[in-house]
């Protein structure tokens, strides 16, 4: 399967476009690298892949179709910060079962403790939260996966755990990867090619 960008256009203002004619492609056998300075319209394009922005021109298919809207969005995004994910008026079992029904096996692969389900979001760390948004993007319904800057924010011992988890599973399951980050080599160690981002994008 191939999750494919043709020629993406997309502007906040008529003055200043983020996206001009972006393209990119990814195979569900792939980890693909996209690097790129803060601001350049990195995440902007993960959220059109991801099916959060849909004004924008251009195409985002799936084996050459447009991706339907309704149901299940095959291409899950997982942001940076994912307490700003999070309804903090729930419990973080609400939070985990509100995409699916996640194994204990899997809960265990990712190190999420059955402590953790009865807080609150404001209750866990970055990590702790993070390790719910990897779980809840991976619905088995899921086909692509866009980590954006995903590990950022976290300690190198968390970082590797996670990504090491998220790897495994995502190749296990036959999950295509666009990991984007500023660390070339974070990057280098498990992507099969890295793109730049100007390269991609043609302003």
């Amino acid at each position: 399967m191939e999750l494919k960008a043709n020629n993406i256009s997309f502007s906040y203002n008529k003055n200043r476009h983020i996206l001009n004619d972006a393209s990119i492609s990814v195979e569900s056998n792939q980890i693909i690298g996209l690097m790129g300075d803060s601001g350049s319209g990195k995440s902007t394009l993960c959220k059109i892949l991801s099916g959060y922005i849909s004004n924008y021109t251009g195409e985002v298919t799936l084996d050459g179709k447009p991706i339907p809207d309704k149901d299940f969005y095959p291409v899950q995004l997982i942001f940076q910060h994912p307490e700003k994910t999070m309804n903090p008026k729930w419990k973080m079992e609400k939070v985990l079962d509100e995409s699916w029904k996640v194994s204990q096996e899997l809960k265990d692969t990712f190190g999420l403790k059955d402590s953790w389900l009865t807080r609150w979001p404001s209750e866990l760390s970055g990590g702790e939260l993070q390790r719910f948004s990897i779980l809840r993007a991976l619905n088995p319904k899921t086909k692509f996966i866009v980590a954006d800057e995903i590990s950022t924010m976290l300690d190198a011992v968390t970082q590797v755990q996670i990504w090491e988890a998220l790897i495994n599973h995502c190749k296990s399951n036959n999950i295509g990867i666009l990991a984007v980050s500023h660390d070339p080599e974070l990057l280098e160690v498990f992507c099969d090619d890295i793109l730049k981002f100007d390269e991609i994008n043609n302003l």
